[in-house]
Formats: structure tokens, sequence, C-alpha cells
């Protein structure tokens, strides 16, 4: 099932809408919305291709920000050993939390369009939209880690501990990503109009930069460094850096040595809370 849908002016036709499932038949609904959410995804990775512009954009800050704390700013005060090992498992993380602007921005320009609402009025699972805003997301932040492993790699950053470590340490960065996405879904709901989605969107800034991806707890003052240890984002790099096999400037409090804990921990909370909301928050928008 698929629904015509406009981006501007022009339209993106997508295949023929299919029958409804039968309510008694499990495995039909379970294809039927499987069939609406790649439909929705679909939409969003044309959207891309319209627009590549903004794709580029959203690859391009983190790298920006990486090449700039590498050779400008300095990164890894507190660490012993290679700081830029240090640094970029901690802008990998801090990659995942940013970005989040251009979900917010399509998600609000879809309901002041009233795209949503004709969604809503077609033959469709509701959730399906939602769901496709969510995975092509998802399928742009595994683009933005290989780009950003890439120019890691290029600045002298290495893993050390085999490619099973590596692989969980990417599946620790994705699962703080989908958490945040969530997040913004339902900020985006909450705002409601694009012009609202940066001043939502600064509030990602202290969370990332309150956070031990440039520096470690043990080199700033003891009260903000128990602050810095406690951040969901600090748990994720400080996680990701012991599976990369990097420094981590470990302080041998709880949080440090429970890190990969807390990195499964800290996004599933987040989700628990923010997908029930951003799903409640679209099954109202029409009431």
């Amino acid at each position: 099932m698929s629904a015509t849908t406009a981006y501007g002016d022009s339209a993106a036709p997508g295949p023929a809408p299919s029958p409804a499932a039968p309510a008694d038949q499990g495995g039909g609904r379970l294809a039927w919305a499987l069939a609406d959410s790649w439909t929705m995804t679909r939409r969003e990775l044309a959207h891309w291709a319209r627009q590549p512009v903004e794709v580029v954009v959203g690859l391009a800050f983190p790298v920006m920000l990486l090449l700039m704390f590498t050779y400008l700013v300095g990164g890894g005060r507190g660490v012993d050993g290679d700081p830029t090992e240090f640094l970029v498992p901690g802008m990998l993380a801090l990659t995942m939390a940013f970005g989040l602007e251009s979900t917010m921005f399509a998600v609000t320009q879809d309901l002041n369009k009233g795209v949503i609402d004709r969604f809503r009025a077609l033959p469709m699972v509701p959730g399906a939209v939602l769901v496709g805003r969510s995975a092509a997301d998802m399928l742009q932040s595994v683009a933005a880690l290989a780009v950003m492993a890439g120019v890691g790699y290029a600045v002298g950053w290495r893993w050390h501990d085999g490619a099973a470590s590596a692989l969980a340490a990417v599946g620790l960065l994705l699962l703080l990503r989908f958490a945040m996405l969530w997040v913004g879904i339902h900020l985006a709901m909450v705002a409601g109009r694009p012009e609202l989605v940066t001043a939502v969107q600064i509030l990602v800034w202290p969370v990332g930069f309150l956070s031990n991806v440039f520096a470690t707890p043990a080199s700033m003052p003891g009260w903000l460094g128990a602050v810095v240890e406690w951040n969901p984002m600090s748990a994720t790099a400080t996680a990701v850096r012991e599976l990369f096999g990097n420094p981590g400037g470990a302080t041998g409090s709880w949080a440090a040595e429970h890190a990969q804990l807390l990195a499964v921990l800290w996004p599933l909370a987040i989700i628990a809370v923010f997908f029930p909301l951003a799903v409640g928050k679209f099954a109202r928008l029409s009431r």
C-alpha cells in the first residue's frame, strides 16, 4: 500500500493502495503494516534524492566538528594516550544526538501542509508514517557513522578489539540514535511549526557538550565530573571506547565501570518514555 505524497508542489506517486487486510488474519495485517511502512520509508528516501544538499550538510557538520577539535581546538584533555583515539568515538556518539533537526523539520512540515491528515484519511496503518520517518533517519545515521569512521581513520583513529566488538559499539551508537529520534519526533509534534524546531534543537547541545565526548571527567571540577559521568551520552561514549579498545580516561566510578550497561539502560529508558508519548500525540492529531 502506498499513498501519493507531496514535497512542496511536486507529487511523489507510489504503488496503488492495497486492499485492507482481514482483521482476523494476523499475518495479513503484519504484511500490510510492513508494506505501508516501507512505502513511507521510500517517500523519505525520495525526498533525499530531490534535496541532496540537506543530506550532504547533515553528513558534513559532524565531520567539520571532528576536524576542528582534532586540529584547532584540541580534544582529549586528560587522556593518557592518543587523544585522537579518545576523541573519535566520542564524536561518533555526539553524531547520534545531532542532526535531529532534519527529522523534526520533516514532521512539522508534514503537519503544517496537511500531509499527515491526508495519510490518516487513507486505508493505511496509521503508525506507518512514524515508522517510515524513523527508518529513514536510521539509514541516514548509518551513513553518518560510516562517513565519520572513514574520516576518523584518515586522521589516525583505529579500533583494536576485533570485528565483533566494533559491531557491538555500532549497535550501541544506533540504539542511542533510536532513542534520541523518538525524543525529536515527539518534540516536533509538540512544537508544531518548523520555525520552532531550531529553538527545540538547541536543547540537544547541553546534552552533547556536558559529556565526556571532548574531555575526561577527571579533568573537570569534581561536581561537574560527577554530572558528566551520568550523562547518557557519556555512557555511550565510554562504552564505545571500551569496545573499540580506545583510551577512555577511566575514573573508577560506578558509572564509568558499568558504562556498557548504562549505554543500554539509558536509551531503553528514553524510548520507554518518549515512544508512547510520540505515538499518543500522533494518534490525537486529528481528533
